[in-house]
């Protein structure tokens, strides 16, 4: 489960060192267009969560996974052998929707097999492994893109479903039994997406959530552009995303520990007015200001890092607080709030991370923005 669910992380991390090179290929005329190879990625899982939990829910959980680990496997074979820009982008728009599979059905297997204390350390595994992706998939991806060039790199896809799918195969029966079966129908997804939009706390702190996503996007998205073009320091972005990715993943375990005492709303609050300040502080010293020598690239390093650790800290609390009052709904629920603020998400960080011009500047007035319209929904909320 562990290895299934970290298929999004994979498909993601393991492509950002060679993203720079990829331009040079797909598009050398406008080369931050090469940015939505990530996004389009993301989009697919946005509109294939809409789908993946009731259809997970009507034929069960083994159909689903095996069939979005085909569509994973496939989507990788037609991206390495895109020749232009646009194919590119549609075979990770179809990857992004085989890997909604695997994303929706694992956790509900998941709940089908453990309830309690089991479920929650079954799930504390699979997050333990899935955060540990980002610090070694920049590494393997580039160690690839040496030896073989970027293409190998959608090979690696391919042979990572084909592993992942084996084994699930071999070890893991149905677990969604037939009488807990539900058909396959359009209407309970309206009603529960009906619900998000009318409920107020539901609302804001989806959309919340949203711009919560849409940082992380914007950073992910123009990340190995900034270590390349304004640091030239593209030999050494695995290392320090590695580096940012296992600092990052302590945030879920200080959650884990201040959630009880501090309560959800209140620490997103706080770490968004944190990042907020942050954020400021970076759009200061890459425009009217500008830092001391030498100190650039350590002030770039630990913002980055800073983005990483809200993430892990606004995220699942905002996930948490919109699910609230929809108990009643939750596994639609959970998928509509889950396709609205990835896909909401990706449409915002767009447009910020394209306007990256050789340094930051832009890409900190866009989290200036987006920080304190979160900031301003969850005190609202």
């Amino acid at each position: 489960m562990a290895l299934l669910f970290s298929a999004i992380a994979f498909a993601i991390d393991a492509m950002l060192p060679a993203l720079p090179l990829m331009a040079d290929t797909l598009t050398p005329e406008a080369p931050n267009r090469i940015q939505w190879v990530i996004s389009s990625f993301l989009l697919g899982i946005g509109l294939g969560t809409i789908v993946t939990g009731p259809l997970s829910d009507a034929v069960g959980r083994r159909p689903v996974i095996l069939g979005g680990l085909v569509v994973y496997a496939l989507a990788a074979v037609l991206a390495a052998l895109s020749q232009s820009l646009e194919a590119m982008l549609a075979a990770r728009v179809l990857q992004g929707l085989g890997a909604s599979g695997p994303r929706v059905a694992v956790m509900a297997l998941v709940r089908d097999r453990f309830s309690g204390r089991d479920m929650a350390r079954t799930s504390s595994f699979i997050m333990s492994f899935f955060t540990l992706v980002p610090a070694i998939a920049p590494t393997l991806g580039a160690g690839l893109m040496a030896a073989f060039g970027w293409r190998a790199i959608f090979v690696a896809f391919v042979i990572f479903a084909l592993i992942a799918g084996v084994w699930f195969m071999a070890r893991q029966p149905e677990t969604l039994r037939p009488e807990m079966r539900r058909s396959l129908h359009p209407g309970p997804i309206l009603v529960a997406l009906r619900e998000v939009l009318t409920n107020r706390q539901a609302l804001l702190t989806t959309l919340a959530q949203a711009l919560a996503f849409a940082l992380l996007y914007i950073i992910l998205a123009s990340s190995a552009q900034v270590f390349t073009t304004t640091f030239d320091a593209a030999d050494t972005f695995p290392f320090w995303f590695g580096v940012m990715a296992l600092l990052s993943a302590f945030s879920t375990l200080l959650n884990a520990v201040l959630v009880g005492r501090l309560g959800m709303r209140n620490i997103v609050s706080v770490v968004f007015a944190i990042q907020l300040v942050l954020s400021l502080v970076t759009l200061l010293m890459n425009g009217p200001l500008s830092w001391p020598e030498g100190l650039a690239f350590p002030a770039w390093i630990f913002w980055q890092t800073s983005i990483f650790f809200t993430a892990g800290m606004t995220i699942g609390n905002l996930n948490a607080l919109a699910m609230e009052p929809l108990g009643h709904i939750a596994g639609t629920a959970a998928s509509a709030i889950g396709a609205f603020s990835t896909i909401v998400g990706v449409l915002l960080s767009v447009p910020v991370a394209a306007a990256y011009d050789g340094t930051p500047f832009w890409l900190a007035f866009g989290a200036v923005l987006v920080v304190g319209s979160g900031l301003a929904l969850i005190r609202a909320s």
